[in-house]
């Protein structure tokens, strides 16, 4: 099929590749010349695992290309709408200006029997606005949330678990067929497909964040009861974790999540929420999000306890930038956020991350850096882990690790470490919600 993708930031990239990687034509249309120069070079403009490779067969293989004319759209039959929704300015609320341009600059290439496909997070009740401009061509909208996870994006796009496809009014039946045949690699190998209508199809990805982020703060919760009482959270999780009701999977307790998505699709979903009238149907919603900054707060404190609450002049070691491994994603890192907060109370912070330096020195161009772990540690009064790359959770020596510190003091912001074996070294460890 000859496909468009409008938008290639980190979703209209993986998805433009991916869909090329599949035998589809795709021509990717993005404003920003630099990126579109990259990408063309067979280039991601972020980290990605996979991806640069994915870019470079794709683009080499003459099914991928990439340009800053959205007039070269109208040779495809399928346009993805992949455009970023940032928090509006001042608010949570999010910002769909993006989508609105996109959808206005594609309109004049539209054709009848096109497809548009939103990818994009937006508000519930963005198809139904959008919908008549686009039909008014004779083409048809579906919205076709993505479930992407960073550091897994590839595989996610190529092999997903499941596929929505929200639709509705008399073109419905033939857009769902093109869909279909979209995807028909994934739907041979029995991935579901949803057929829904739009508003279902824009809540799920918005729920589906919203349940994660819950689950994420619950434990975190229960961390903050369990430092009180002498309790182990992660012991705890892993009791609750054998209730095949519950599960085990993200009730890792730590200094919570971060990125560009469940912050800020839960925040726009509540303020959704407020403008459609039901601000207490997502209440709760406020509370996982200041569960989740609180504990950024408690590893500062815990470094600040252990340091017997001076840290002017102390050099302290973060491990990690990244909001998460797998990724150079630094928006609205936890640990970048514990990083500053210890600078602020006078602490020589230096960052490590195996990625995401480029991108944490121009956010926070104050902090100092250091590329190799070893030159992070050297001289350091405590150390603070706070992505769960494998460099750091599965590599680092805590012997190797203790003959470079000033002090064998770690907090572990991920519970990630056998706070046994580091005890054993020599450490004075600290976990998140752990004895």
């Amino acid at each position: 099929m000859r496909l468009s993708v409008i938008g290639c930031g980190y979703l209209g990239a993986v998805h433009a590749a991916a869909m090329a990687s599949l035998g589809h034509e795709v021509v990717g249309v993005d404003t920003d010349g630099k990126k579109v120069d990259r990408l063309a070079a067979g280039k991601a403009p972020f980290f990605e695992p996979g991806l640069d490779e994915l870019l470079a067969d794709a683009v080499a293989s003459g099914r991928l290309r990439f340009t800053t004319d959205i007039a070269e759209a109208a040779q495809a039959s399928l346009h993805f709408l992949a455009v970023g929704t940032p928090p509006s300015e001042g608010a949570d609320a999010a910002d769909v200006s993006f989508v609105d341009a996109a959808v206005a600059a594609l309109v004049p290439h539209l054709k009848p029997g096109d497809v548009v496909a939103g990818k994009s997070t937006v508000p519930v009740g963005t198809a139904a606005r959008l919908s008549p401009q686009i039909e008014a061509t004779g083409a048809a909208l579906v919205w076709n949330p993505e479930f992407l996870r960073e550091g897994w994006a590839v595989n996610d796009t190529v092999e997903p678990d499941r596929i929505v496809v929200g639709v509705s009014g008399p073109g419905a039946d033939a857009a769902v067929e093109v869909m279909r045949e979209v995807y028909r690699s994934a739907l041979s190998r029995g991935c579901p497909l949803l057929v829904t209508d739009w508003p279902t199809a824009e809540l799920v990805k918005v729920a589906a964040n919203a349940f994660l982020a819950t689950k994420i703060s619950f434990i975190n919760a229960m961390a903050e009861i369990a430092e009180v009482v002498g309790a182990d959270v992660t012991q705890l999780a892993d009791a609750l974790g054998h209730d095949d009701r519950i599960g085990r999977r993200f009730l890792g307790a730590g200094i919570g999540f971060g990125g560009g998505c469940l912050p800020k699709d839960i925040r726009a979903f509540a303020a959704r929420a407020e403008e459609l009238g039901r601000t207490e149907s997502v209440a709760f919603l406020r509370e996982v999000d200041a569960i989740n900054l609180r504990r950024r707060q408690r590893a500062v404190d815990l470094v600040v306890d252990a340091l017997g609450g001076d840290l002017v002049g102390r050099r302290v070691a973060v491990l990690g930038a990244a909001f998460k491994p797998h990724s150079d994603d630094v928006r609205d890192s936890p640990g970048l956020a514990v990083a500053v907060m210890l600078r602020g109370l006078g602490a020589e912070v230096v960052v490590t991350d195996p990625a995401a330096l480029e991108n944490a020195r121009r956010i926070h161009p104050q902090l100092e850096y250091a590329t190799a772990a070893e030159d992070a540690l050297a001289g350091a009064s405590a150390v603070v882990l706070v992505t769960e790359w494998d460099q750091y959770r599965r590599e680092l020596s805590p012997s190797d690790a203790g003959a470079l510190v000033a002090r064998r003091l770690i907090v572990d912001g991920r519970n990630c470490l056998d706070a046994q074996v580091w005890r054993d070294a020599g450490w004075e460890y600290h976990g998140m919600g752990r004895r």
